[in-house]
């Protein structure tokens, strides 16, 4: 099982496709494939057929999934694509942090 250094509800920014520079929130992971699920980045084209009476089919978009090495996190106070390391704070809880800046994330 592979970790990803990006979470859900992260902020991140897309490095390369076709989506390259466009930011947007992880809203889940697939970390056995190393993928992450963004808002608004890959969005594809699925035919839906209605199954039940009222039921609407048609052509829906929805998101995708993409590499996870292709999206960084963005840091909330420097507003920087930027890699992730981990602290430990003086009480002994552990959290990340931005490397461009130092703030805790």
């Amino acid at each position: 099982m592979n970790s990803l250094n990006i979470r859900k509800d992260d902020l991140v920014q897309i490095l390369s496709g076709k989506d390259k520079g466009r930011k947007g929130k992880v809203l889940y992971t697939v970390p056995g494939k190393g993928m992450v699920v963004v808002e608004g980045v890959n969005i594809v084209s699925r035919h839906r057929k209605p199954r039940k009476q009222g039921d609407p089919g048609g052509i829906i978009k929805k998101e995708a999934p993409i590499r996870a090495c292709k999206a960084m996190r963005v840091c909330p106070k420097c507003d920087k694509p930027t890699r992730t390391g981990h602290r430990v704070a003086d009480d002994g809880t552990k959290s990340r942090a931005c490397k461009k800046c130092g703030e805790m994330i």
